[in-house]
């Protein structure tokens, strides 16, 4: 005997209102995404949605199941089924013969993760998705940075968690529990709750994923996409600035710089590394800001003197040696002046004490 099905619509896809109008035409039932019942996981709340974001997969249904007959007259299937076999839309990753990666299915990637049902689906559809949400080709410049940023930045962590990757060798530091697979976790009944039904969760996961997948592709289309122009405009009048060539100057606070900076080093083939980054914060004073040793480090590659450090205002301009002093965050890597010269002054004292320590040393 079956075990029945339980199917039904997922989130609106964006753009679509709510307001009366004319229906469109069904000119047959609804295509289904099929997917396992029980238990959810952020990877199989993921790749369904992203399905639903597709117009062939508009209005889909969802059935959640284990059971084969079922699963078979479904148009797609994720995380279920152990099958992975594109020409079908069978989207399981759980088979024991399954390693593939982004790497290994598109080699121009470096993603080495073992995907997910999140990671297959975005594999697959990703840049379809994004250019039709964008209203861009999907061979355009913009489709293909957002696609790597949100593979990197979104789905990737989706796919490390669900398959049991760690972040990094060793015993981590603290625990993280806020993360979206963690929340989506949580949707799922108590162990101890009567009431065992993990429908209602699974709906409310939809729209939690979905939600953040949609803030996440606007903010990085909207804010860190138009960054990428700026910093690298700032990167070619990095002489401008100060002689050294290791200064940036930004025009404006607030601008996402790091990871552009990062991928413009490679790029550009600098012949030295960029040390420090001056920008106006929201208040019209200036920030003096360290650059990172790396994307995914607290590290500083030039913090600012150790002996400014937790001091403010004029103690620490006649400390530094440097008019309009505000303050220097505890770690050395940030500090703020009152205008933009006294900014630079101190990124420029900063780098005479490296350089005057390294002569030391040498």
């Amino acid at each position: 005997m079956r075990r029945a099905a339980r199917a039904f619509p997922l989130m609106a896809a964006a753009g679509t209102g709510s307001g009366a109008g004319p229906k469109r035409p069904r000119p047959g039932p609804a295509p289904r995404i099929g997917t396992h019942d029980g238990t959810f996981h952020c990877d199989e709340v993921l790749a369904c949605c992203l399905l639903r974001l597709l117009p062939q997969y508009r209005d889909a249904e969802v059935v959640r199941t284990r059971d084969p007959e079922l699963l078979a007259e479904c148009d797609v299937v994720v995380d279920v089924g152990g099958e992975y076999d594109p020409e079908r839309h069978r989207y399981d990753h759980h088979q024991r013969s399954f390693a593939q990666s982004m790497h290994s299915l598109q080699p121009s990637k470096p993603w080495t993760t073992k995907l997910s049902s999140a990671g297959l689906v975005y594999c697959h559809f990703g840049t379809q998705i994004l250019a039709n949400l964008l209203g861009q080709p999907e061979d355009g410049p913009a489709v293909t940075a957002l696609y790597d940023k949100l593979y990197e930045n979104f789905v990737e962590e989706i796919d490390a968690i669900d398959n049991g990757v760690a972040q990094a060798d060793g015993e981590p530091r603290y625990a993280l529990t806020t993360h979206l697979s963690a929340r989506v976790g949580r949707l799922n009944p108590r162990w101890n709750d009567p009431d065992q039904d993990t429908e209602a969760g699974f709906r409310r996961a939809l729209e939690l994923v979905g939600g953040e997948f949609l803030d996440r592709l606007d903010y990085y289309h909207r804010a860190w996409l138009p960054a990428r122009a700026l910093v690298e405009e700032a990167v070619r009048r990095r002489f401008e600035v100060d002689a050294s060539g290791v200064v940036l100057e930004l025009p404006r606070g607030g601008c996402p710089w790091k990871e552009h900076l990062f991928g413009l080093e490679k790029e550009l083939a600098l012949p030295e590394p960029l040390l420090l980054v001056l920008f106006p914060d929201r208040g019209g004073q200036w920030r003096v800001q360290s650059v990172p040793a790396g994307p995914h480090t607290f590290e500083s590659r030039l913090p600012l003197p150790e002996p400014w450090r937790g001091i403010r205002d004029e103690a620490l301009s006649q400390l530094a040696g440097v008019p309009g002093c505000v303050f220097v965050h505890a770690s050395g890597f940030i500090g703020g002046n009152r205008t933009r010269d006294g900014a630079l002054e101190m990124a420029r004292r900063t780098l005479a004490l490296r350089r005057g320590a390294g002569e030391q040393s040498g």
